[in-house]
């Protein structure tokens, strides 16, 4: 590490007890002995990754964390207990089929006050289709229990635009996921990606009139249902925003530990071995991108106007010793005149219009960013 302030820990395990048909994650079934190897693994690659003082969050993904056996995790969250004495936000993914009581026990005895758990749909025909096994019982009977055991700050996903997929099935998955008072609430559109499953059957998403209608209808009913959208396909009660999230969006360095997982430090990214097999023969190992002022100039914008509120303009300054407006005076300008982006004293932000078109103005920085 080059010395700068992580605000944020990234922890992958690439377990799962089934693969779901969308899914291109660095991930492979769950077998006990290689679990053990990837633990000790793990446990080196922690040993000698220098501990920061700056952590706000923890975050643990996958992958499925909960597909570990009890006596796994406890060695894993014990293993990050000394990086985990101050942080404000501790997240595990979990799969509602997974959640049982000795897990309740050991999340709420390691301090863990987050979860995200995968719904992505209720619909028992979408279920099927993309091979996830919990319905409205597991995803209910979860949900009752992490809160007998004191964790109520609950994020659930959901996915749309799915092949065949009804405005019907969407609204029955928001309306079921609503009714157990999540604080968080992510909606994802499928993404067919080359690997998966649905990649090598040839399986097709929506049409993009399609996908962009589910959008505008997402939005539109959870602000009803009382969340606030801060983010692209985030959706939350105040004061409930996870902060882990918001501080990658707002491109604050991150460490990413394990297989599967990448990281932030200065001015470059890195990623881990190419395969499980190589991350155990060399935990350490690291391939380092390095990236230029330029890009990761047009990195904290494109990562910023995810957000709502926008790229903070104060960090902005901070980090390149300019402000935005100095760097792409073309584009903002093209951009303000057409009504797709708005400058306050504090962020650059996109109009409601220009939020739901995001990736086309993100493409007139691009331009000009010259990258």
């Amino acid at each position: 590490m080059s010395g700068s302030n992580p605000v944020s820990l990234y922890v992958h395990v690439p377990f799962c007890r089934s693969i779901c048909h969308y899914c291109d994650f660095r991930r492979q079934i769950y077998r006990r002995e290689t679990a053990q190897a990837w633990l000790d693994a793990l446990e080196a690659e922690l040993k000698e990754t220098p501990r920061a003082e700056s952590l706000e969050t923890i975050y643990i993904g996958g992958g499925t964390p909960s597909a570990l056996e009890e006596e796994e995790l406890a060695r894993l969250f014990s293993l990050l207990s000394p990086w985990a004495e101050h942080v404000k936000e501790y997240t595990m993914e979990i799969n509602p089929e997974t959640m049982r009581r000795p897990l309740g026990k050991l999340l709420r005895d390691y301090g863990i006050n987050r979860i995200s758990a995968g719904l992505q749909s209720v619909s028992p025909r979408l279920l099927k289709l993309t091979n996830r096994k919990a319905g409205k019982n597991e995803t209910e009977a979860m949900a009752k229990m992490l809160r007998e055991y004191g964790i109520d700050n609950l994020s659930l996903d959901l996915m749309y635009s799915m092949p065949d997929e009804t405005i019907d099935d969407l609204s029955e998955s928001i309306d079921f996921a609503v009714s157990l008072s999540p604080a968080h609430l992510s909606l994802y559109s499928l993404t067919i990606e080359e690997n998966s499953v649905f990649g090598k059957q040839g399986v097709k998403a929506q049409e993009e009139d399609i996908e962009a209608d589910r959008y505008e209808y997402i939005v539109r009913r959870l602000q009803e249902l009382g969340y606030q959208q801060y983010e692209i396909s985030n959706f939350a009660h105040p004061g409930k925003e996870s902060i882990h999230n918001v501080n990658v969006w707002n491109y604050h360095d991150f460490i990413g530990i394990g297989y599967g997982a990448h990281g932030k430090d200065g001015d470059h990214r890195y990623t881990h071995a190419d395969s499980l097999r190589a991350y155990l023969s060399d935990p350490l190992y690291r391939k380092v991108t390095p990236l230029t002022r330029e890009e990761r100039m047009f990195e904290s914008l494109m990562m910023g106007m995810r957000l709502k509120c926008g790229m903070d303009r104060h960090l902005f300054q901070e980090r390149f010793g300019k402000d935005v407006t100095e760097v792409y005076p073309r584009t903002i300008e093209k951009e303000r005149k057409l009504g797709m982006i708005a400058l306050s004293d504090d962020y650059l932000f996109c109009s409601d219009r220009g939020y739901f078109l995001l990736n086309s103005v993100l493409e007139e920085f691009l331009e000009e960013a010259d990258l």
